[in-house]
């Protein structure tokens, strides 16, 4: 299984960080250790002092699938949840300075969190599925794919252009503005329209 994330995927958020807006979709990669445990809570690395959350619609791909066709991709899910991406921020600027990648910023271990798997059919809007992630019960991050730059297919297809795509493999969409620093002791709840789908106390 393998973590395919998508940056800069909303106009918004690409403003708040001061990045362009890309004109097709920023991929990284982060490995399944990255993943936090279920109940576990998300532990502030020692590497870093400024640690970002990052709300974001994932998908799992749920077939084999490579040089997918966007008219095609959405025969590829049919669950999504509400997943947080991680980003140390402050050795993210420092990589970004000398031109290196991000991994060790955006790929360490417990670097990333999801909800709990709601089927298409159980949404409301199974096209514009809307998420939300409140800290410490304020609402600091919303989203709706109709925000995105880039579509959940479209993303599929591009994505499957450079990696096969395998069951299981979790597609994080990208975060919309909102983001800023976790601290010790605080409480992050996300939601898929109106249902919460996780929430994990930071330490």
């Amino acid at each position: 299984m393998k973590i395919i994330c998508v940056g800069r995927n909303y106009a918004e958020h690409a403003a708040e960080l001061q990045n362009e807006v890309p004109d097709e979709p920023v991929l990284f990669l982060k490995p399944e250790t990255a993943l936090i445990p279920k109940r576990n809570p998300f532990f502030i690395p020692d590497f870093s002092e400024d640690v970002h959350y990052e709300a974001e619609l994932v998908v799992r791909i749920k077939k084999l699938g490579k040089n997918i066709q966007e008219k095609f991709a959405h025969k590829y899910y049919d669950s999504v949840t509400v997943g947080l991406d991680f980003t140390a921020r402050d050795l993210q600027k420092k990589l970004k300075e000398k031109g290196l990648p991000w991994e060790k910023a955006k790929a360490f271990d417990g670097s990333a969190a999801i909800g709990k798997w709601m089927d298409l059919s159980e949404l409301e809007h199974p096209n514009t599925p809307s998420f939300h992630l409140l800290l410490n019960n304020e609402k600091v991050q919303e989203g709706n794919t109709d925000l995105m730059i880039f579509g959940i297919n479209r993303l599929i297809a591009h994505i499957s252009k450079y990696f096969t795509l395998k069951i299981g493999d979790l597609v994080f969409t990208g975060t919309p503005a909102g983001v800023g620093r976790v601290q010790k002791n605080d409480i992050l709840q996300l939601f898929l329209e109106d249902q919460q789908v996780l929430q994990l106390n930071v330490k």
